[in-house]
């Protein structure tokens, strides 16, 4: 009698195997087109043009107020507008600031920048928020890493963007405490200077998609 309980109820069991494994087959089919397309999205890429892109900087004390640059050396940044991640680096040559004095350039490079063993300062950006327009002006703020003399120090960057076809230019601004920050305080006894540089930056590249 086990025997023809259990044949009895085997056709049932099939019947709704069949049922379930057809629901997973369609749910499939429904999802898998917004699956793949999330996959294959492309992301965004900027590349700098280093001959055409600048960092300034502005640092005042007790008598006066420089005013210099640096040079980028490389930036290549991928980001998606939709989730707002970023990753890549804009890498700065610590030797190549210019302030229109020659002595206190080398005095910055060699002294407080310690450009002989740390040749670059990086910025790593991770996320950003705000909307960036395919075509236009935008205004969106940049979450990242700033690496000055090998220490990383996570910084946010407010950045207004235009872009133009393929071509993109920003321009963004922040405070950097140097002295707070590990580096060595320029300031003398009848000289003080402030303890925050004010970095701009002036970027121009081309955006692949």
């Amino acid at each position: 009698m086990l025997h023809s309980r259990v044949r009895s109820s085997s056709p049932t069991a099939a019947r709704t195997a069949s049922r379930n494994l057809l629901r997973a087959t369609l749910l499939f089919l429904i999802a898998a087109p917004a699956i793949l397309h999330a996959q294959d999205k492309p992301s965004h890429k900027l590349s700098l043009d280093t001959n055409r892109s600048e960092v300034h900087f502005t640092l005042t004390d007790t008598l006066h107020t420089v005013h210099g640059t640096f040079r980028i050396q490389q930036g290549e940044v991928t980001f998606d507008p939709a989730t707002g991640s970023a990753n890549g680096s804009i890498l700065v040559d610590a030797l190549s600031g210019q302030s229109g004095n020659s002595l206190r350039d080398h005095r910055m490079a060699k002294e407080e920048l310690k450009a002989p063993e740390f040749k670059t300062v990086a910025f790593a950006p991770t996320r950003f928020t705000g909307t960036l327009n395919p075509e236009g002006d935008s205004t969106i703020h940049i979450h990242g890493v700033f690496t000055l003399i090998g220490t990383a120090h996570e910084i946010d960057v407010h950045m207004m963007v235009q872009v133009s076809g393929d071509k993109i230019h920003a321009v963004g601004s922040f405070d950097v405490p140097y002295v707070q920050w590990g580096l060595k305080d320029p300031s003398t006894f009848m000289i003080k200077v402030n303890k925050e540089v004010h970095v701009d930056l002036d970027l121009i590249g081309t955006l692949r998609h």
